[in-house]
């Protein structure tokens, strides 16, 4: 399946024999089946046809906006997916033992794969990062202990604290950060993380809906964050190794 994103304000997606056309600014036409086309994201000021609107609403295909610093606005979806009795029973396990023990194994992971990728580029510049590794692996094995929700959420962020204390000081000094900023973040390392986090944020809220789910309904992060807290929920574990390891490896 395509996971069609245009970042270049003026361009233009339409649809014509079942293919969706992109007209870019500069005259280049580029087009790919439609039939292959699961989600379209759009970073900036591009249109999309009414024609072509239609045609993603019959076939389920998420419309995502995003502004071209990577600022999430909204979504045009389809309601094909919805699944009321299975929202009912995902609705059902908020604030059980249930929500406890998914909260315990999605943290416990996303701290073991952000030890993964502080070690892999620590060892890359002979960087001593062990400190930070005990303390990671500390908070990690504390979380299996916790009773309360918000206590392994107060273990996660020690070890996302002591995560990119050890991670800032394996990049070059341009890109040296001084901790986790965001709303709006304040380096160029902090705005790029932000960016993939939307991105990978908007894929797994796709996912969710494509089963039927509800992407607000979450189990780890509260209702009153006013924010998809499924895909919040769901994101944490891959973080590390999908967007950090990503910016890493490009700076």
């Amino acid at each position: 399946m395509s996971l069609l994103y245009i970042s270049e304000n003026g361009a233009v997606v339409s649809i014509e024999a079942n293919r969706v056309k992109i007209k870019y600014k500069d005259g280049m036409v580029r087009s790919i089946p439609i039939e292959t086309l699961e989600s379209i994201t759009l970073l900036g000021k591009s249109q999309i046809t009414t024609q072509m609107y239609e045609e993603c609403l019959k076939r389920g295909i998420s419309v995502s906006y995003f502004s071209k610093g990577g600022k999430y606005f909204g979504r045009l979806t389809s309601t094909t997916h919805i699944k009321a009795r299975l929202q009912r029973m995902q609705s059902s396990l908020y604030d059980t033992e249930f929500s406890l023990v998914f909260s315990k194994k999605i943290i416990a992971a996303k701290i073991r794969n952000q030890e993964v990728v502080l070690r892999r580029y620590a060892k890359s510049r002979n960087i001593d990062v062990e400190k930070h590794i005990f303390q990671m692996k500390n908070s990690e094995g504390k979380v299996s202990y916790c009773a309360k929700i918000a206590e392994i959420m107060g273990y996660e962020g020690i070890a996302a604290r002591e995560y990119f204390d050890g991670l800032s000081a394996c990049i070059e000094d341009d890109f040296k950060f001084k901790g986790r900023t965001k709303r709006p973040p304040m380096d160029p390392f902090n705005s790029m993380i932000s960016l993939g986090y939307s991105i990978l944020m908007n894929e797994i809220y796709s996912e969710i809906e494509s089963k039927g789910l509800n992407p607000y309904f979450g189990f780890m992060h509260r209702d009153d964050e006013n924010h998809p807290t499924l895909a919040s929920d769901l994101m944490e574990e891959w973080r590390a190794v999908i967007v950090d390891a990503t910016v890493m490896s490009m700076i």
